[in-house]
């Protein structure tokens, strides 16, 4: 499987741990064995099974991200306007699976990549958009989708 879609797959959303454990927001710095991952410089993550033994009973009820991505990184990494994950009315919003959690939007980037057979590379450049404004070059991989857009991947 591709690896953007696999970012998450091994992480917490730190707001939710953090609610969950009623500790403070800068905890988690303090947690020496426990790796983080910051995407935006907006959203934080933990690592799965790295939490301090006293507060490991609270990965049961965490809630799993394998295959998600917060929207805002999504449309960042897919050169594509958040709008798309925002609101029904765009041609594509029905295409991807949805997903709150405190407050955080997050969009099944696996699951959308999966249906429509898109590969890619840890170092690939990926472009989503509708098909007129994308720019095909012999050296991508371009991948038709419903409604007149497309996915383009330069390696």
């Amino acid at each position: 499987m591709s690896y953007l879609p696999n970012t998450l797959n091994s992480y917490w959303l730190w707001r939710e741990v953090s609610s969950k454990l009623g500790v403070s927001n800068p905890t988690y710095k303090y947690w020496m064995d426990t790796p983080s991952l910051k995407l935006n410089n907006k959203y934080l993550f933990i690592q799965k099974n790295t939490l301090p033994q006293k507060h490991a009973h609270v990965e049961k009820i965490l809630t799993d991200l394998s295959g998600h991505l917060p929207i805002k990184f999504a449309s960042d990494k897919l050169h594509v306007n958040e709008h798309i994950f925002s609101y029904d009315k765009m041609k594509l919003y029905k295409e991807f699976e949805y997903k709150f959690v405190e407050d955080v939007k997050f969009v099944n980037i696996k699951k959308f990549f999966t249906e429509f057979g898109i590969k890619v590379n840890k170092n690939s450049i990926i472009q989503l958009g509708k098909i007129k404004d994308l720019e095909i070059s012999p050296d991508c991989t371009f991948y038709n989708l419903k409604n007149d857009y497309g996915v383009v991947v330069y390696e």
